[in-house]
């Protein structure tokens, strides 16, 4: 390697891979890797998300074929047949996923091979190819949507005008994962539809199987799932929408909701009534509170939907300052990038802050020390905690990782979610 990063942000692809999975109702991740790769890669996102953790299977309860040197030299497909086996007749689920992790990977075991053994006797269980190595978890996202399009997705027997499905939102890497979810299933069930979430209201594989009827697939992130929106869209014919972070406050979030509704050619009267109803219920609340809370020059560091998303609620919505704002996922697409920059820079009521992209702890310290005469507020992971302290600012832990709070369905997404955000800031003065 010719560079190392400091405090990297979550895990590798089978880390991602495994937290997707888990996050869906009566799934089993099985992995297929050497011993401690089921608790290292839960530990990476799982155990980084407000502490909490995936209900039905997940950790070291996981089923795993733990290779040793004996499966690196001979193969380790005789152990994997025995363990799915074991795990199909211990684990109540609706369907396996085969995981491989990095030895795995690396001697070329034919998982498909045994997967096809035991869907020909009914089981629903599938391999799902994730060496470590092949990327990180943001990665893992898509890999599970490639798969579910390739092997799970059922070819629709007809569509539903009104159902939506709901893609960008990282469960676990996004620390508010839930609670986001809920707050935009609940604002677009307002305007009439029904919609797909996935991972929450126990959603299962039948969801999943059946979301190639929808008639829309809403992608809330600047940059993920470009490769599984075009598949969904020349196998299943499902275009999508990307809104490029994730909305926060009465002015994205009524944006957010306009252009739903204009790719839907929903009623506008609707439209608009949700929308002034919506509005109402935040400006009332916020109207109680104007002076409260002292004007603030402000930096956010986390993943770029989030960065965004608070920056922007902040400057527009509450009337801050933006010092700096710190995308540290890695952006490799320069399209991406440039929508990124472009969400940071169109502020209504403020000049845009200074955009730095860097994914290493040090980098990111480097430049919050840069501006920290300027800065009086920062949001950021709990990673910057430590540099807030020596620097004397106030700070809030809202960005991946967080391992300072307990997070169920909290958001800080949609108009409610704000009012959430707010009463954070008010609680760490």
């Amino acid at each position: 390697m010719s560079f190392v990063t400091e405090n990297p942000r979550g895990g590798c692809v089978l880390a991602g891979v495994n937290s997707v999975l888990a996050a869906i109702d009566r799934v089993c991740p099985i992995l297929h890797s050497g011993p401690g790769c089921c608790m290292q890669t839960t530990a990476a996102e799982q155990g980084q998300s407000g502490h909490k953790h995936a209900c039905f299977v997940s950790g070291v309860s996981l089923p795993s074929s733990n290779m040793l040197e004996r499966e690196v030299v001979f193969g380790g497909t005789n152990k994997l047949r025995s363990t799915i086996r074991g795990a199909t007749e211990i684990i109540d689920a609706d369907a396996y996923f085969v995981l491989t992790g990095c030895t795995a990977g690396i001697i070329g075991d034919d998982i498909a091979s045994v997967t096809d053994e035991f869907r020909a006797e009914g089981y629903k269980v599938y391999p799902i190819e994730t060496p470590g190595f092949a990327g990180d978890s943001s990665l893992g996202y898509e890999t599970v949507w490639n798969t579910f399009i390739d092997k799970v997705i059922q070819q629709p027997q007809k569509k539903n005008p009104k159902l939506v499905n709901v893609f960008g939102i990282v469960p676990y890497h996004d620390p508010f994962w839930s609670g986001t979810l809920e707050e935009i299933e609940r604002i677009l069930t307002r305007l009439g539809l029904t919609v797909n979430t996935f991972f929450t209201r126990h959603q299962g594989l039948d969801v999943v199987e059946h979301c190639a009827e929808a008639e829309l697939n809403i992608i809330v992130n600047p940059w993920l799932f470009k490769g599984p929106a075009k598949k969904f869209q020349e196998k299943f014919g499902v275009p999508s929408l990307r809104f490029p972070f994730v909305p926060v406050g009465a002015t994205d979030t009524t944006r957010f909701v306009r252009e739903v509704a204009a790719a839907l050619r929903l009623d506008s009267a609707l439209v608009e009534k949700v929308i002034a109803d919506e509005e109402d219920y935040v400006y009332s609340y916020l109207a109680q509170s104007i002076g409260a809370l002292s004007w603030k020059r402000f930096a956010v560091a986390g993943d770029a939907s989030a960065v965004a998303g608070i920056t922007r609620y902040l400057a527009n919505d509450y009337s801050f300052s933006p010092v700096l704002a710190i995308v540290t996922e890695q952006i490799f697409r320069p399209e991406d990038k440039e929508r990124i920059v472009q969400s940071l820079s169109t502020l209504e009521y403020a000049a845009a802050p200074r955009i730095v992209f860097a994914a290493d702890q040090w980098e990111i310290n480097q430049a919050i020390r840069r501006e920290a005469e300027e800065i009086t507020l920062l949001v950021g992971s709990t990673n910057e905690k430590e540099v807030a302290l020596e620097k004397g600012i106030q700070y809030l832990n809202a960005t991946f990782p967080m391992n300072e709070r307990l997070v169920f369905n909290r958001t800080y997404c949609g108009y409610r979610g704000s009012l959430t955000l707010t009463e954070d800031l008010y609680d760490n003065l």
